[in-house]
Formats: structure tokens, sequence, C-alpha cells
């Protein structure tokens, strides 16, 4: 026997009647990747004019400025997409959240730019899961809820950020500005094919460390040199072992060098960390700065040490416990089954938490194979994710919920 109110019923039976596989597939058809600046204002511009539907101030915001490390060591600012940004009562007594991404993986350049019905009824589609399918029941979702006697006393903002596959440092601002004063948050990442969801996350930081040396013939006088290249790997290895329980570590690559018969000057070592709280970030920023100190010291080289831990550690807090409890009763008077699992993964999620928001940050579609060109969206999770969404934030408009 379904538990759920009139009010609750009546937005259920709209959502599920919104054209979402649509605006998926339509959304799916423009390459939205995160260098293609072109395909993301074709994006924004269509997401701009799905989320007009919706009462409210709604602007594309330029992204704050970004700075990355070339293979030559230089410090070059990056462009970046508009970010879509809708307000909604604002004067309203309960104030939510909602959050996704516009950009995928997927460049302009890569093979995998259309969609495909497989065997089993799935979409295989660039960002069908990942997560268009996710803006696609957010909106529908939405638009249940206005039409609901209890909008008028709800509030909201949407952000819809172009950078959040490398990271939101041009939205990074923008999120925390949306996440003030905000009572929850919910995300539209991608479910696991079941339906699980993510619960804590580890955090991650991203770092290009430029080791400059001195150039040398390599047979006439190599001990004139200082190799760039030997100290950036000695740079790697230290690093690696500063790996423990609790953070990972992860050198990636090493640009540099030339011919064979030069030292090579310039090195620049990307590497990845994943701090699982906050005492792991420390120990990380300890290990970067004494292997730094001690490299530049045994090769005579300098070392600039550019990048940020860009997402905190997420843990699963009282507040954050309560919102999973709404999610998971929603789930339960609508027959759909809510867990979650902590996962190594990130994304905007953490920063939201770290603003002090509770935030579930896998309320998109159920689908799998991310970040791959076997990605994929299962169809028939597009109106059972909308109505979960739709019964969570009604809700929270009621007074459900309290952090």
């Amino acid at each position: 026997m379904t538990k759920l109110s009139v009010v609750e019923q009546v937005a259920v039976e709209q959502v599920r009647d919104a054209p979402m596989l649509a605006r998926v597939q339509a959304w799916t058809a423009i390459n939205s990747g995160t260098r293609n600046l072109a395909g993301l204002r074709k994006m924004a511009d269509a997401l701009a004019e799905g989320f007009a539907a919706l009462p409210g101030e709604l602007a594309l915001v330029d992204p704050d400025p970004v700075e990355t490390v070339t293979g030559d060591g230089r410090i070059e600012s990056i462009g970046h997409g508009r970010h879509l940004h809708l307000k909604v009562r604002p004067e309203a007594p309960v104030q939510i959240l909602l959050t996704g991404h516009m950009d995928t993986v997927f460049g302009a350049d890569h093979p995998f730019q259309q969609g495909r019905w497989q065997d089993d009824g799935s979409l295989n589609a660039p960002g069908a899961a990942d997560m268009k399918g996710g803006l696609s029941l957010m909106l529908a979702a939405l638009e249940a809820v206005e039409a609901s006697p209890l909008a008028a006393g709800l509030g909201y903002e949407v952000l819809i950020n172009s950078d959040e596959e490398t990271g939101s440092l041009s939205s990074r601002g923008l999120i925390e500005r949306s996440a003030r004063g905000k009572i929850a948050a919910l995300t539209y990442e991608p479910a696991l094919p079941d339906g699980t969801l993510a619960g804590a996350r580890g955090g991650t930081g991203n770092f290009s460390l430029i080791v400059r040396g001195k150039s040398a013939h390599a047979g006439r006088n190599p001990d004139e040199g200082r190799n760039a290249l030997v100290a950036a790997a000695a740079l790697a290895v230290r690093l690696a072992d500063a790996r423990a329980p609790g953070l990972s570590v992860n050198p990636a690559r090493i640009d540099g060098g030339g011919p064979n018969n030069v030292v090579p000057d310039l090195a620049i070592l990307r590497v990845n960390f994943r701090p699982k709280d906050a005492d792991s970030i420390a120990r990380a920023q300890v290990a970067l700065d004494e292997a730094s100190a001690a490299v530049s010291a045994a090769y005579d080289v300098q070392v600039e040490v550019h990048g940020s831990f860009n997402r905190p550690p997420k843990p699963l807090d009282p507040g954050a416990e309560k919102l999973f409890a709404l999610v998971k009763q929603a789930g339960a008077d609508l027959g759909i089954p809510i867990a979650w699992k902590a996962t190594g993964g990130v994304c905007d999620g953490n920063n939201i938490a770290a603003c002090g928001v509770p935030v579930v940050d896998t309320m998109g579609a159920r689908g799998g194979a991310i970040h791959s060109a076997e990605e994929f969206l299962i169809p028939e999770s597009l109106p059972e994710r909308a109505a979960l969404s739709v019964v969570t934030i009604l809700r929270i408009a009621e007074g459900s919920f309290r952090p």
C-alpha cells in the first residue's frame, strides 16, 4: 500500500509523462567535451531553453580564470564554457541546491559521438548516464514540483557547470556561493546499474611539479648538466612511497626530455592524490613539501609545485545520513529499494559537503561504463529516478527534513 500523499501521487504521475528520453537523445547528440568550447556553447543554449520552463532568474555565468602547466613548463590560462545558474524564489523559507554538469569526457575528435540502442534495451551514447540523463530527470522533477501546491514554500538554485569532469576549477566559487543558506543539496551523477548510490567519498588533488635543471652535452660535459628528467623520476618514486592507508598516490605522467645527446633541463611530473580525510590531505602536503626539498637538494634542481586539493573528502556526517534516510524512505514509498556505499570517486558533491550542506550526489539515472565508449543509460530509470527526486524534494519543501 502506497504511503504517498495525494500531492505526491499527482506529482509522480506528471513526472512520468515528461519527455525525458527525447531530451537525453537530443542532448547526447551535442558533443560537450570539457575542452570543446563551441560544443559547450551549444549545450548551454539547449539547457537554457529547457530550464527556461521553470520560473526564476536564469543566467549563463562566465567561468572563473583557471591556469594550467603546459608541456614546456609555461603557466597558461585555459578556457572553459559558461555555467548555467537558475535561482527560484530566494525569499522562500526552505532553500535547496540542485547541481549537475553539462560537460563530458569525450572531446570533439573522440570516436564516440553517436548514440545507439543495444540489444538489452539500454542506450549507448556519450554522456547518456554521466550525466545528461540526470539533467533530463532533474528538469522533469522540478517541472512537477512547480505544478504542486507545495512549490510556493520552496526556493532553489540549479547549477549546471561546464567543467566538472576536469575538477570544477572554473566553477568552484559559483558552487560555494550557490550552497550558502541551503538546507540540503541533490546532485545528479548516475547511480549504479542496480540503483546503488554513492555514500562517503574520498577527496582528490592534482598537481604539476615543474623541475628545472641545466642542459649540457651528454658526451662532452654531462657532469655540468642537471638532469631534470632524472630528478622528476626521483620525485615520482618518493611521492609513490608516500602512499598509506587512507591515501593513494598516482604519479601519472612525466613530460620532458629531448635528443639523446642533450641532458634535459626541464621535466613536468603530473601526480594525483586520493586522500580519505583531512589528516590524509595533511600527510600528502607534507610528502609534497619534503619530496620537493629533498630532490631539489640531491639533484641541484629547482622544483615548482602547482595545483591543489580541489575536491575535499566527503564523509557521511549526521546531516548527510538524515538526507540519505529521507531519500531511502521516499524510495520505499515508491517501491524503489535504495542503498548506498562508499566510493573512491569524486564529484561536485565533495565541494558542496565541504560547505556544510548535506548532499546526496547520485540522484541521476541508472547506468554504467561511464567515461568509456561503452557508456550506457537504462531508459526505464528516467521516470523511476525522477519520481524519487520529486517525492524527495516535496518532502523537503513540507518540512520533513531537518539536518
